[in-house]
């Protein structure tokens, strides 16, 4: 299991943290939106560790766009949940250039 593939399980069990309806949100605001920023950062990393492992990079991709736009309390949720949903399933994906060699 390469790096990203465990990224992508840290950032899709978390997304789906946040996906909670209202714990999620209360979380989110009383952190003052910090969480967002965090898993932006996450999702960056993914992101490009995935590229590097030429995996599946949907999920993380998502995952930015879901950071941008989760303070929107109703959309927020439910992208946090696809998100997550779109995360887990690529960490079950093999990347093309496995990290162990």
């Amino acid at each position: 299991m390469s790096i990203s593939q465990i990224l992508k399980w840290i950032t899709g069990i978390f997304e789906g943290l946040l996906g909670f309806p209202i714990l999620g949100g209360v979380f989110i605001v009383s952190n003052l939106y910090t969480p967002l920023f965090v898993m932006l950062i996450l999702h960056i990393i993914t992101l490009i560790l995935t590229k590097r492992d030429e995996g599946a990079s949907a999920g993380s991709i998502l995952g930015i766009i879901t950071s941008c736009i989760g303070w929107i309390p109703i959309v927020g949720m439910i992208m946090h949940i696809i998100t997550a949903i779109v995360l887990i399933i690529t960490a079950f994906m093999p990347d093309r250039r496995s990290w162990i060699s």
